[in-house]
């Protein structure tokens, strides 16, 4: 990571660890002790401190994410501010980069001069993105065509930007497998080819492209979902995946820091997104409107520009709600079932997502 977030990082940890010692130690109710009381009524007094106990208990558990809500404002707030110049010139792969959100991540890069190498399944597509690129100022832009399913091709792209672009600054993984949304069938098979996409490849790109992206002090940017860090219905083969890749990135990153390796990681966590994919699967279904998806895909450069260990879009339908997920988990999915029209999906209703290796999911 770069210096300032190596700086920042450790004190931000400091102050909420400090902070929740002192929540701690005010939160802990003093037993106002009788000498009457406690010669007379022994068990009132365990009676009395048990309540007090329960009560504290409670009351951490609202003010502890509270606390952690308003030290995420400060430690977000205070950071760098984005400047298009962070990106001039640098060397991108944007996967998953012929429609949505890739889509436009890519023609931001452009506008910002950077190299771009973008890559999808449909070679058309890939052509019309990277003629677009080139007009809207592109250092350069090329594109590689072929699925994720094969692990060699992943691989392929990695060593096309080291042939090519003489180097890598920034990796986006942002692509995903053809699923459905819809209650789970139990398709094992499905899970598999789905892992294979939407997890194992991104690993395979990660593990290819570690090299170059250890010499430039480059970027790692993971495009997921909130279906990765809270179990949603309907998106069972794809929520998977998506955790798979919050534990295996997560862990990596920790691992970079205790080796002292400067690449950062940049977890994007993703709500309703207005891509044609995720309108496709639910937008008759789901309660709450879709986010433009080209706003999305600027949050996700900057980001992962900043070093972010982790990107909210848009943040207080995705960052508050998890706020709930340990204090009260119930609750929670509660709310999350409530966003959606149950009426409108029945027992072996599927809907597939008819965009270019996309997933049917709601959440991108």
């Amino acid at each position: 990571m770069q210096s300032k977030e190596r700086d920042t990082f450790p004190t931000y940890l400091q102050t909420v660890h400090k902070g929740c010692q002192l929540l701690l130690y005010c939160s802990i109710p003093t037993p106002v002790i009788n000498n009457n009381t406690w010669k007379g009524s022994p068990s009132l007094l365990a009676t009395q401190t048990r309540s007090q106990l329960s009560g504290m208990g409670r009351l951490q558990k609202i003010l502890i994410p509270f606390l952690g809500l308003v030290l995420a404002f400060w430690f977000y707030s205070a950071r760098e501010t984005f400047k298009p110049e962070m990106l001039k010139g640098k060397r991108v792969i944007v996967t998953g980069a012929s429609t949505g959100i890739g889509e436009e991540m890519a023609y931001h890069l452009a506008r910002m001069g950077s190299h771009i190498l973008i890559t999808a399944r449909t070679e058309s597509k890939l052509q019309k993105v990277v003629e677009r690129c080139r007009e809207l100022g592109a250092a350069s832009a090329q594109y590689i065509s072929g699925t994720m399913e094969d692990m060699a091709f992943a691989e392929h792209v990695v060593k096309e930007a080291q042939t090519s672009l003489g180097g890598l600054d920034m990796l986006i993984l942002n692509h995903v497998g053809t699923s459905y949304f819809g209650y789970f069938d139990g398709d094992v098979g499905h899970i598999r080819k789905l892992l294979e996409i939407n997890f194992l490849s991104y690993v395979a790109m990660t593990v290819s492209a570690l090299p170059m992206l250890k010499e430039s002090e480059g970027s790692i940017v993971v495009v997921s979902s909130m279906a990765g860090k809270v179990g949603f219905p309907f998106t069972v083969p794809y929520s998977a995946t998506k955790f798979a890749l919050d534990g295996f990135f997560s862990s990596l990153r920790q691992e970079f820091h205790i080796q002292n390796i400067n690449v950062s990681i940049t977890l994007c966590i993703l709500g309703f997104i207005d891509t044609e994919r995720a309108l496709h699967a639910a937008a008759d279904v789901l309660l709450v409107p879709a986010a433009p998806r080209a706003e999305c895909a600027l949050e996700i450069l900057k980001g992962g520009a900043l070093r972010y260990r982790e990107l909210y879009y848009r943040y207080g339908s995705t960052r508050l709600p998890l706020l709930l997920r340990d204090c009260a988990a119930e609750l929670l999915e509660s709310m999350v079932r409530s966003r959606y029209r149950l009426d409108r999906i029945g027992p072996g209703q599927r809907r597939q997502s008819p965009a270019d290796g996309a997933a049917g999911s709601p959440h991108r």
